[in-house]
């Protein structure tokens, strides 16, 4: 019995062992015009094993670009697309900068500090006095569930007004979230119980 541990290691395993020989076959082809008739074929076949990719772009090739590679390179024929080169393949990757922001406060993360700048932007009204107060309700929460415990509002409204630059006030009517509804499982706005509900009373 031919055990796979004691044939020839797959150069791209995807493919499977017959494409491996169908490349290696088409390699030792001494004729030019039947070995491109050949790598031809193989590359369709290489094509119909996974033809859900054949609408991405490049698609076609990589698949030259695979079958040069499974050919040590040592495959010459024409291709629509410039030989890949060993030296090329090897190259590493530039390393990606992993993005360092700071935070003023590290439990309330990216995204508030985000809505609190687009809150500043807003012109003064009912609609930037909203969301000023979906932030502060989403910065008690924020918290709660990253210490585990309550929090007096004042604390977060010091927050809001470091965060905000003091460009941010609460409605004098607005009443935050309580500590009980910070921790349920199930937060947001509904229509039974929505942000305005927060105000005692409108008065703009």
């Amino acid at each position: 019995m031919n055990y796979n541990t004691k044939r020839e290691q797959l150069i791209i395993p995807e493919y499977g062992r017959h494409v491996q020989k169908m490349v290696k076959y088409a390699t030792s082809i001494k004729d030019k015009e039947e070995r491109q008739k050949c790598v031809q074929a193989i590359i369709s076949y290489m094509g119909q094993l996974n033809p859900h990719l054949r609408d991405i772009p490049d698609y076609k090739h990589k698949l030259w670009d695979h079958l040069f590679i499974m050919s040590d390179f040592k495959l010459e024929v024409d291709s629509p697309y410039d030989k890949p080169s060993p030296e090329k393949l090897s190259e590493k990757p530039d390393l990606v900068k992993y993005p360092k922001t700071k935070f003023s406060f590290s439990y309330y993360g990216k995204h508030i500090e985000t809505m609190i700048e687009t809150a500043v932007k807003m012109e003064d009204g009912e609609e930037k006095y909203i969301l000023t107060g979906m932030i502060v309700n989403h910065m008690k929460k924020c918290y709660i569930a990253w210490s585990k415990s309550s929090i007096d509002d004042q604390i977060i409204l010091k927050h809001l007004e470091k965060l905000s630059k003091g460009k941010l006030q609460l409605h004098e009517d607005f009443i935050i979230i309580e500590d009980n509804k910070a921790t349920a499982k199930k937060t947001g706005y509904t229509k039974k119980n929505n942000h305005k509900n927060n105000y005692k009373k409108k008065r703009y």
